[in-house]
């Protein structure tokens, strides 16, 4: 029962939002934010922590600006969602717009698949979602919803242009085998891990567990590897899918440290981009919750 009431609110919320005119949404999105950032402590609490440790430089005005553009990120996505089943090509053609295809262009005429690193920045449900409808359906690392009726409504609509989505229980085989295919699949890499699945790298200077299955894949398969995230620019009101350059993985004969490299270059490549769209990164998630043997936790 419980789960027919979370599908059926969920439905509720999307197609009321889809049907309302997108500026209009997007304000009441804003609203909401407001209500939601008054009434999570908890979550405002690790916010402030984590934007305390990451950006030490900046002062508590700043950083609460900050901490309060995520939640409007965040209900602004939350919008896009329940609107993207009617997005085409055209009607998103004055608001939507790719920067640096070149490099996935690049990246993917190597015929050895393509790796995008990504994060929980910017609109990352809409960023693969409006590269299949631009024609470059790709795979999607994801973890399974609780609610298995919401997360197939869920995963419909992101793979209604031919994505596809590979689950984290099983997708070091579903990775391998789409870079056999010379397919192209993002990975979100921003999240705390625990050992034996992640390593330690530096993030924001402070030491976090990090995936590795990305760099075991690409030093593997010889897959190319480069960042894409989907970014609100404000000063062209729109969004724009940027792809980076492409991030070498090494592949010299010590497997374990090429790994370690490896993750830490993707890394370094997230963070890089978060401090240019410092508010469109979630900073409400206990990205240092992990910490190494010996150290006390930071939360």
């Amino acid at each position: 029962m419980r789960e027919a009431i979370e599908y059926w609110l969920v439905v509720a919320v999307a197609r009321t939002l889809g049907r309302v005119p997108r500026k209009s949404a997007r304000w009441m999105a804003r609203l909401v934010a407001v209500s939601v950032y008054w009434c999570l402590g908890r979550l405002r609490r690790v916010g402030g922590r984590n934007l305390q440790m990451a950006l030490p430089e900046l002062s508590p005005q700043a950083r609460k600006k900050i901490l309060r553009g995520v939640y409007v990120s965040l209900a602004w996505q939350l919008v896009e969602f329940c609107r993207m089943q009617r997005y085409t090509r055209e009607n998103t053609r004055n608001w939507m717009r790719t920067e640096g295809l070149v490099h996935y262009q690049a990246a993917h005429a190597k015929g050895k698949g393509v790796l995008v690193v990504t994060g929980h920045l910017g609109a990352w449900e809409l960023s693969s979602f409006y590269h299949s409808l631009m024609g470059n359906a790709m795979g999607m690392v994801i973890r399974r919803l609780d609610n298995r009726r919401l997360d197939a409504y869920v995963n419909n609509v992101r793979c209604m242009h031919g994505n596809w989505v590979l689950h984290k229980d099983d997708f070091g085989r579903g990775l391998l085998m789409a870079m056999h295919k010379k397919q192209t699949v993002g990975i979100l890499m921003d999240t705390n891990m625990t050992p034996p699945q992640g390593e330690f790298v530096d993030f924001f200077g402070i030491s976090a567990c990090t995936g590795t299955g990305l760099a075991h894949v690409a030093r593997k398969t010889g897959a190319a590897v480069l960042p894409g995230f989907m970014l609100w620019e404000a000063a062209e009101r729109r969004y724009v899918l940027h792809f980076g350059e492409e991030i070498e993985i090494p592949h010299t004969e010590d497997v374990a440290g090429d790994i370690v490299e490896g993750t830490r270059r993707c890394t370094a490549a997230i963070e890089s981009w978060i401090r240019r769209y410092p508010d469109q990164w979630l900073w409400i998630h206990r990205r240092w919750k992990t910490r190494p043997a010996g150290e006390t936790g930071l939360y």
